[in-house]
């Protein structure tokens, strides 16, 4: 397992809040803004997750993808349509998003590892 992942996973909650502590109208307008557009619409969750996935893949945003991952799972996505939604961000970004496809599989084992 990556220690990269399993350390975001130990810390982000309390990295994220201090950033809101310390930038308290960003997070605020940020967390309205993931509220309204993340919740159950046309596209349910566990979609939605996976394009946000595929976008942080694509975007190399080490954050984003760990937190999608996490998402994901937690939105009844399973490993292998989480590793399918990787896939497509590498087909449609090439190289530099095919260099995030081990960083997907440790977040999930991190993921599996925690529970």
């Amino acid at each position: 397992m990556s220690s990269e992942a399993k350390q975001f996973y130990e810390t982000w909650a309390a990295r994220m809040s201090h950033a809101k502590a310390s930038a308290p109208e960003a997070a605020r307008g940020f967390g309205t803004l993931f509220q309204s557009t993340m919740k159950e619409g046309t596209l349910g969750v566990r979609e939605k997750e996976l394009i946000a996935l595929g976008i942080g893949i694509a975007l190399r945003c080490d954050g984003c993808m760990y937190a999608h991952v996490q998402k994901a799972l937690q939105s009844g996505a399973n490993r292998q349509q989480i590793m399918e939604a990787a896939s497509v961000a590498v087909m449609m970004q090439g190289g530099p998003a095919y260099t995030y496809l081990p960083k997907v599989v440790e977040a999930l084992d991190a993921l599996e590892e925690a529970q």
